[in-house]
């Protein structure tokens, strides 16, 4: 199996860190939802890297979202 290293040490201040630049521009406690269309830009699927996890948001054929480790 794959183990995926990240590329920085997933530290709480690290990930804080990432989580205000990911939240810029958004309301206090992130209320406003984020189109699924901003997230994958045409795409049909991404890697989200979380806490130095790999995860893949997919779109399906249906038009609906799987998130996977």
């Amino acid at each position: 199996m794959n183990e995926h290293k990240p590329r920085h040490p997933a530290t709480p201040d690290a990930v804080r860190a990432q989580e205000g630049t990911a939240n810029a521009g958004l309301s206090p406690g992130g209320k406003d939802p984020l189109s699924s269309r901003c997230l994958l830009k045409g795409r049909r699927q991404l890697q989200i890297e979380h806490l130095g996890e790999i995860y893949t948001l997919r779109l399906t054929s249906k038009g609906k979202l799987i998130l996977t480790k």
